[in-house]
């Protein structure tokens, strides 16, 4: 098992009939602004260093962004911002991301998402989340190094602890409340966990979530990331 077998099992799932439906229809009437694109239209895979000390956990890839484009989190708003910080704290090597041949390299990071099909309104039903959330076990199986994860949204939180639950490590994922920057330590053999809010439209532009307070995430999740590797 390999992360690029992963990801080429990702790109192939049809698991899920509605949101494989909902890939290919957006892909088909598409967006007045990206009418000369040929969009990706289903399921995107992961991106990242495979020797990543970050693991940033998403919600599901953007319909005109990540369904367009074939790489996670790029191609929209909430991408742009996502990039910018993280090249900002020393995680990317560029702060945009436009499409797969853009150049943009992430360092000692990896993006992953609790859903990997983009879903109607956004909202992944819940046995749709259930159905990928073996890719995301896979990936936590393979990137050994990771010493943080990243949660953006609620949705990622509850289900990376659902996997901590499931596999022994925790009691309950009900001792654990979701809250902006919210940080915990859940022993030495697993790496910390920090909550953000997502930084989707609805957030930002509501100011929930500002570009100082999700940069502040990241860079905790730099300084914990270059203490373990002391």
């Amino acid at each position: 098992m390999s992360l690029q077998r992963i990801a080429d099992e990702l790109a192939a799932c049809r698991r899920c009939p509605r949101l494989i439906a909902h890939c290919q229809h957006v892909a088909s009437v598409k967006r007045r602004a990206y009418a000369d694109w040929q969009y990706w239209g289903r399921p995107v895979p992961s991106f990242g260093d495979s020797g990543a000390r970050l693991l940033i956990i998403g919600l599901a890839p953007g319909a005109h962004g990540a369904n367009r484009t074939g790489r996670v989190f790029t191609g929209d708003r909430s991408g742009d911002l996502l990039y910018r910080v993280l090249h900002r704290t020393g995680f990317a090597s560029q702060p945009q991301a436009t499409s797969r041949d853009d150049g943009l390299e992430l360092h000692r990071a990896y993006i992953t998402a609790a859903v990997h099909c983009a879903p109607p309104g956004n909202k992944p039903a819940p046995g749709e989340i259930r159905a990928c959330r073996g890719y995301l076990e896979r990936e936590l199986d393979l990137l050994t190094q990771v010493r943080v994860v990243v949660a953006l949204g609620r949705t990622a939180f509850d289900v990376y602890l659902s996997i901590l639950r499931d596999r022994g490590h925790i009691a309950s994922p009900r001792a654990f409340l979701f809250a902006h920057g919210a940080e915990y330590a859940l022993g030495a053999d697993l790496p910390t966990l920090l909550a953000s809010y997502h930084p989707s439209q609805q957030n930002t532009q509501t100011g929930r979530l500002t570009e100082d307070m999700f940069t502040a995430v990241f860079a905790r999740a730099r300084e914990l990331a270059d203490t373990a590797d002391r």
